[in-house]
């Protein structure tokens, strides 16, 4: 049941949930960058090549092996989840940034996540990498990522009024699909779950602490604006699990790599909410008192 459950609804609710970004771009939002190139590149540097060489470190570091360890690191070389977004709204981010920076990282995760499982099937699955980088796993990623973005920006270019009143209900949708998709995930692979909470728990909780904090650090030492830096956090803390387990259960047939991503897609909640009070309380203070008034 739970391989019927990953083989067959699993890429219809990630299509569901890229089809949902698609309603919500643009051409003009990858043209944006030009108007954030430091943030924009300090972000991508990190995302692509600075996180993964930390998850790697946590890696080793809690002694996480085999298709678990994999998995992990395939999560790293996943884009930013939707609810980016929503997150950086709460702290008074950039969420034009954000939106931004999705949608390139989605561009460009069709090209490093294959280059990303080659490299943790090298390192902890008996040398396998050729299965990264085969042309069909390739095409794979490539549709159950780009595809459904592509027609949902279609959709909004030709219907944009149908599309801004069809965001919410895609969005709500997604959630609750994703949702029992996940549960059955995790179902099928309680044991491996049961057998490994501990560490996963604190390797996802480790790994989003961490990517939250580089990813509004770095840019603040860059002297990049704070709701620059909001945005860049959370696009780079918030991970798009559901296509790590995408990729892991449906493309790779490896339902345990798609274990850490359904463990952090469930913890990493916690310190980005946390996150974005905390930001946003900061922010309230940091604005300035109003004119006292002359009148009278």
């Amino acid at each position: 049941m739970g391989a019927t459950i990953f083989a067959v609804l699993l890429p219809l609710a990630l299509a569901l949930v890229m089809f949902g970004l698609g309603l919500t771009l643009a051409t003009d939002d990858f043209a944006r960058v030009l108007r954030y190139p430091k943030a924009a590149v300090i972000a991508l540097v990190c995302q692509m090549v600075l996180l993964p060489a930390v998850c790697l470190g946590l890696i080793r570091l809690f002694g996480l092996d085999g298709a678990l360890a994999a998995g992990m690191l395939l999560l790293a070389a996943s884009p930013g989840g939707a609810s980016a977004n929503l997150f950086s709204h709460i702290a008074g981010g950039n969420v034009a940034l954000n939106i931004t920076l999705t949608a390139i990282n989605s561009v460009l995760a069709v090209f490093t996540m294959p280059v990303v499982v080659a490299l943790s099937y090298a390192l902890f699955l008996d040398g396998e990498g050729s299965v990264g980088l085969r042309p069909d796993k390739f095409a794979q990623v490539f549709a159950i990522v780009l595809v459904p973005v592509a027609i949902g920006m279609a959709v909004h270019r030709r219907f944009p009024e149908w599309s801004r009143r069809m965001r919410g209900a895609v969005k709500i949708l997604s959630v609750v699909v994703l949702a029992l998709v996940i549960a059955a995930g995790v179902g099928s692979n309680l044991d491996t779950l049961s057998e490994h909470i501990g560490k996963l728990s604190a390797i996802c909780l480790s790994f989003a602490v961490i990517s939250l904090a580089v990813g509004y650090f770095l840019p603040r030492l860059a002297r990049v604006e704070t709701d620059q830096a909001i945005a860049s956090a959370m696009e780079i803390g918030v991970h798009n699990a559901a296509l790590a387990i995408a990729v892991a259960a449906s493309v790779l047939d490896n339902e345990t790599m798609a274990v850490p991503g359904a463990v952090y897609g469930v913890l990493m909640n916690i310190p980005a909410a946390l996150a974005a009070y905390l930001l946003a309380r900061r922010a309230r203070r940091e604005q300035p008192a109003p004119a006292p008034s002359m009148a009278g």
